[in-house]
């Protein structure tokens, strides 16, 4: 079997992550899976696993693929924000911030950045000489979002 030439992967995964940036998860992940043919690679295994959450909604295979990842790749912040985008497609917010902040740890990026800004910050609590987690805080809270007054 000869080699395979690393522009044909690179051009798929060029490809897979402009479809991927315009939202077309079916695309990106028809260019992932190609490529993942002609070379096995943590990165590719990455964002396949965030197209088959998106795309199928295969949460838990997704989470399955960006885990390996990280564990061949542990210094990468891309695998945490696949993660953690794996993770809001899975309404799992508490492991999203998670990832993220790991993510932040290990060097970060401005995508880490926006999506820990969209995610991450909470309003302060209603009652404020309270602890966040008291009661009344939790229902003054639950009350004043849904008059709309918070």
């Amino acid at each position: 079997m000869e080699p395979v030439p690393q522009e044909d992967v690179e051009k798929l995964f060029s490809r897979a992550l402009t479809a991927f940036s315009v939202g077309e998860y079916q695309v990106a992940l028809a260019q992932l899976e190609r490529a993942l043919k002609l070379q096995d690679n943590p990165l590719l295994h990455s964002y396949l696993g965030l197209c088959i959450a998106k795309e199928r909604g295969q949460v838990k295979k997704g989470r399955e693929l960006c885990l390996a990842s990280l564990e061949l790749e542990p210094e990468n912040p891309v695998h945490y924000l696949n993660l953690a985008r794996v993770h809001q497609a899975a309404r799992e917010k508490p492991q999203a911030l998670e990832a993220l902040r790991k993510g932040m740890s290990v060097g970060g990026s401005e995508e880490i950045k926006a999506l820990l800004a969209t995610l991450g910050t909470r309003k302060p609590p209603p009652l404020r000489f309270l602890s966040r987690d008291h009661f009344l805080n939790k229902w003054l809270g639950i009350a004043l979002s849904r008059v709309g007054l918070r």
